[in-house]
């Protein structure tokens, strides 16, 4: 009995698509001067991914506007090297007062 080869079938490898990419097809949707068939065809995409990227740009729209903008990168570095020393100083305050016996063992 011959077990018999599946055909090798072309699969369509993921793509991923920069942001830059994906906010152009959006605005291009939401100019609505060509049809959506006309947009697929143009970026290789499926109607429903341009569909779905239209309405994240719809309802992301306000953030842009939001007056807030975006918060400040937090260096990180001070605040760990604080949490490092906070936590030295109490292990060895832990260790005193246990010595001294003005804290329980049991904790």
């Amino acid at each position: 009995m011959k077990l018999k080869k599946k055909a090798n079938v072309a699969r369509r490898v993921r793509r991923t698509h920069s942001a830059e990419f994906k906010a152009r097809v959006a605005l291009a949707a939401l100019r609505e001067d060509r049809t959506m068939a006309e947009l697929c065809q143009e970026f290789d995409l499926h109607v429903n991914q341009i569909a779905d990227w239209k309405r994240q740009l719809i309802e992301r729209a306000a953030d842009a506007f939001d007056g807030a903008g975006a918060s400040p990168a937090v260096d990180l570095v001070p605040l760990q090297a604080k949490i490092g020393q906070l936590t030295l100083e109490n292990d060895f305050l832990e260790r005193a007062l246990t010595k001294a016996g003005l804290l329980s063992a049991r904790r």
